[in-house]
């Protein structure tokens, strides 16, 4: 029995400390999700990875302590928003605001594929290039989600 219970709690711990949370908000109709709001945060997750990016070419090649403790800092960092921005898209966006029955269904689908796909690339770079195709193509969403549109 004693066996059982410390099995059981053991589970229940695994459980609840491996889960990981869910970000993407409004998986059901609350009403008050800011779809632009979403996008501007997308653009300053994609101002990060720009900086991070720029912190990371500086640090590089430096052999002391504190230079490669900064670089694996923003190394971290970068992954961190990049990352940010693939879930917004792949949480939200395309799970709640691409729809099938939208007249231009497959070029909205293209977009956001290009944001995740970017995204993917700025996490595995170190070229300033992955950070701006990461911000254009983030850019290229907002005239689906204007500012007065809230849901």
């Amino acid at each position: 029995m004693k066996n059982l219970t410390i099995g059981l709690i053991s589970l229940v711990y695994l459980a609840l400390f491996s889960m990981q949370s869910a970000h993407a908000h409004c998986q059901i109709p609350c009403g008050i999700y800011d779809d632009h709001a979403r996008v501007q945060s997308m653009l300053e997750d994609a101002a990060t990875v720009a900086k991070s990016i720029k912190l990371i070419n500086e640090l590089a090649g430096k052999t002391d302590a504190q230079s490669q403790n900064q670089l694996v800092r923003w190394v971290m960092n970068k992954e961190k928003h990049a990352q940010n921005v693939i879930s917004a898209i792949s949480d939200y966006f395309l799970t709640q605001r691409v729809k099938a029955k939208q007249e231009d269904y497959k070029d909205r689908l293209v977009k956001h594929h290009a944001v995740i796909v970017a995204a993917m690339q700025a996490k595995q770079n170190a070229d300033e290039k992955f950070a701006t195709t990461l911000t254009e193509s983030i850019e290229a969403l907002a005239p689906y989600y204007p500012a007065e549109h809230k849901h």
